[in-house]
């Protein structure tokens, strides 16, 4: 994918696929921003180059169920502190009001989608939800690379329909940073791993065995391993049809000398 710096966007209108699932506590105040803080100098350079700039974001885990918990208003608001200008804010991300509001905006200004995943077409990567979001920009641009694994409409389907897609400031920086530690690291190298499902990580797991010295597995998918090399587990979360490519990928290490480290 190209840079956003390689495309001419005065004067259109662009898509930005932003990672604002943002901690809050229980009356939906933002206890940590720094995912919005890393997106501010893209969203400011697009701003002074003259584009027309629509924020799109999921937040928690509401289903595909309109949840005013998970509304993304707050983090509209707390980018429109943090820019010193006003991020103007639609309840919901499709349709014709959104149609309308995305018509209305004038160069330089910022408007942020309600919550994609009310609709549930978003993980589901729905190509007329995909379709729908493509025909409110000119061009795309990825820049949350914490959900770019995922093939989900406002990732991956949208992108098909769009005529221009960019990666951002913050997805070539840790794509670079990633490469960094592949292609010239210091050693010894250890690859920290975590989260709730060997599945979504299986590909990386598989992958790091041909470049790194130690790995250390932990969080709940760390119950599975521990699981295939026979240990009880007490009834912890478990994916039972993964337990033999756990126990694979603990071999694997093995034979190649790698460190796997799992907690006890």
């Amino acid at each position: 994918m190209k840079s956003i710096r390689d495309i001419a966007v005065d004067n259109k209108t662009v898509f930005v696929r932003v990672d604002y699932n943002l901690p809050m506590d229980d009356e939906g105040n933002i206890t940590d921003d720094n995912r919005i803080l890393a997106t501010l100098d893209m969203i400011r350079y697009l701003r002074d180059k003259g584009a027309r700039l629509i924020l799109a974001s999921h937040l928690g885990r509401p289903n595909g169920v309109r949840d005013d918990k998970f509304s993304l208003l707050p983090a509209a608001s707390r980018l429109s502190e943090l820019l010193e200008t006003q991020v103007q804010f639609v309840d919901d991300c499709i349709g014709q009001t959104v149609k309308e509001r995305v018509s209305a905006l004038e160069n330089g200004q910022i408007l942020m989608l309600e919550n994609l995943r009310f609709y549930n077409e978003e993980k589901k990567n729905d190509p007329t939800f995909a379709a729908s979001l493509a025909e409110l920009c000119d061009v795309y641009v990825n820049n949350a690379f914490a959900v770019s694994h995922r093939d989900q409409a406002s990732v991956t389907g949208i992108t098909t329909h769009v005529k221009e897609a960019a990666a951002g400031f913050l997805l070539e920086k840790e794509v670079r940073s990633y490469y960094d530690s592949v292609e010239n690291p210091k050693r010894p190298l250890v690859a920290v791993i975590g989260g709730a499902k060997v599945s979504s990580k299986l590909a990386a797991l598989e992958n790091m065995l041909n470049f790194v010295d130690r790995m250390v597995i932990g969080g709940a998918m760390a119950n599975t391993f521990l699981k295939s090399q026979g240990v009880d587990t007490k009834g912890s979360m478990i994916e039972s049809d993964l337990l033999d490519t756990a126990a694979d990928i603990i071999r694997k290490a093995g034979e190649k000398g790698i460190e796997l480290l799992l907690p006890m």
